[in-house]
């Protein structure tokens, strides 16, 4: 979380002009962050995210990153498997890890 995220998430309890004194950054800096539109990347780490839940949710939360990189692929979307992987950890998707069967000695 960047400092201006953290002004932003707490100028209702404080004043903008005292957290960003308190963060070592500037007033001028966090008004210019806040009305800036959001870059193309986060654009297409969203548009990502929403497609990333989807094939999650279809394979029941089995996938981990390889497949659903596997996934966003077989639908035509370019895209790294780490970068697939970094939006599934931001976002506390992970897919289920195989259980090993228990052996038992008679």
């Amino acid at each position: 979380m960047s400092d201006f995220e953290v002004v932003h998430a707490e100028k209702a309890r404080y004043g903008v002009s005292d957290l960003c004194r308190t963060l070592g950054v500037s007033r001028s800096g966090y008004y210019a962050w806040s009305s800036r539109p959001a870059s193309r990347r986060e654009r297409d780490d969203e548009r990502l995210q929403t497609k990333i839940r989807a094939i999650h949710e279809r394979s029941r939360g089995n996938y981990g990153s390889p497949r659903v990189h596997a996934e966003l692929r077989a639908q035509g979307e370019r895209t790294s498997r780490k970068r697939v992987a970094r939006l599934m950890r931001e976002n506390g998707i992970c897919g289920l890890q195989k259980r090993r069967g228990v052996r038992r000695h008679r």
